[in-house]
């Protein structure tokens, strides 16, 4: 760790809650690392700022808003009498600020295309086992917590749970930055009916009406903004750029890369790999939305009509034309307009799929299949918040909503 920073203990500016401050110098030395300020790079959002235009804000905004909800809640469970050593309470800040470091350019569009044999939860894990050494041992606390393997589980929740301080703060940022006044809650009161009964984490009983509003915005969030057709679109769209160029890739293509990029279109990324295959994580660390989209701008003029379609269609915002259907769009469907569009383009109908294309989407809010959100009476009864709450019905909530998207060229209209 550098030592030649006289003070470390920095307050940064945030437009979401105001002033936020490092609780010691590691923090610092952290956020100054390059795996971190890599997160500089990287949209919270990916393509949303297409619909939003003030969708901007990055991985760095949300892991210090995290930070900042965290050291709100271990003060509000100590004013209740719980017993957090400020070993436990550095090990979980260090711990969610930490638990995107992982993620990808555009992230799940990245998942899906060219480094789809892992999770960003897993390269999480490593970079914060590679930042271990550098911080001389400093992370192992942290590093158990994050891997659910701490004995006080309530300290994991606070970093991956049903109501954990990433959801808390991607909800309000998200909200703030789209402008979707939908998605805005109230993680101040939230943060303070939180509370600690038989190693769980729970909820006050005055706090359920913040609980069931946090529930709602979430799924409203998620029709709003994060499955936007738009959005949807668009990224179904970037997975097949990526796609593609890793097919010409892997057929001896030339194509136009930055290095990081190159790698990975050249290489199926295991998870096995990132472990045992020297640089692999460093390569990675070097990968953000400025690679892809450098890329992307290239590829426009890349003489394969479908890599150069794709793009041009992305980077010029001319988007696929995507429905949000209750049902299955029917294969005949399908197939007609990859006719059409073969006819109107003079390509092969075994390529058509590239720009014509099904799925589906799911929505679930509140996952009562997973451990619940319990809500704690004055009594000592813990229930179930799909049992507790009596204004909205959680239970049909916690259900998935899965709907199905088809898109297609807008000239097919």
């Amino acid at each position: 760790m550098d030592a030649s920073f006289s003070n470390k203990k920095k307050i940064l500016n945030d437009p979401v809650y105001g002033f936020i401050s490092f609780p010691s110098e590691i923090f610092f030395d952290l956020v100054e690392h390059r795996y971190f300020q890599r997160l500089r790079r990287i949209k919270q959002l990916g393509l949303t700022h297409l619909v939003y235009p003030g969708a901007l804000h990055t991985r760095f905004h949300h892991a210090l808003g995290c930070l900042h909800l965290m050291q709100l809640a271990m003060s509000v469970l100590r004013s209740k009498g719980h017993d957090i050593t400020a070993e436990e309470e550095e090990g979980v800040c260090l711990a969610i600020l930490l638990h995107d470091i992982g993620h990808g350019p555009f992230s799940h569009a990245l998942e899906s295309s060219i480094v789809s044999g892992t999770s960003h939860e897993a390269l999480s894990d490593l970079f914060i086992d590679r930042l271990n050494g550098y911080c001389g041992g400093r992370l192992e606390l942290a590093r158990e917590i994050f891997r659910d393997r701490y004995p006080k589980r309530f300290l994991h929740k606070m970093v991956a749970g049903q109501l954990d301080m990433d959801r808390l703060d991607y909800l309000k940022r998200d909200s703030f930055y789209t402008g979707v006044s939908e998605g805005v809650i109230s993680a101040d009161r939230i943060i303070q009916m939180l509370n600690i009964a038989e190693d769980e984490l729970v909820v006050d009983a005055k706090g359920i009406y913040s609980i069931e509003k946090f529930i709602v915005a979430r799924r409203l969030m998620y029709w709003q903004v994060y499955l936007h057709k738009t959005v949807l679109g668009a990224e179904q769209l970037l997975i097949r750029i990526l796609l593609r160029a890793r097919e010409l890739t892997s057929g001896g293509a030339e194509l136009f890369s930055t290095p990081a990029l190159a790698f990975f279109l050249r290489h199926r990324a295991q998870k096995v790999d990132f472990h045992e295959q020297a640089g692999w994580l460093d390569t990675f660390a070097a990968l953000d939305d400025f690679d892809v989209l450098t890329s992307i701008k290239v590829w426009e003029d890349h003489k394969d009509p479908i890599l150069s379609g794709l793009s041009q269609r992305l980077i010029g915002r001319r988007l696929l034309r995507t429905l949000i259907l209750d049902e299955a769009p029917a294969a005949e469907q399908i197939e007609r307009l990859r006719q059409h569009w073969a006819r109107r383009t003079g390509t092969a109908l075994a390529e058509a799929h590239w720009f014509v294309f099904g799925g589906k989407i799911s929505n679930k809010a509140y996952d009562d299949s997973l451990e619940p959100i319990l809500i704690l009476y004055r009594d000592g009864r813990l229930i179930p918040l799909t049992e507790a709450s009596e204004h909205i019905n959680l239970g049909q909530i916690s259900k998935p909503l899965t709907k199905y998207y088809l898109c297609y060229p807008k000239e097919l209209d």
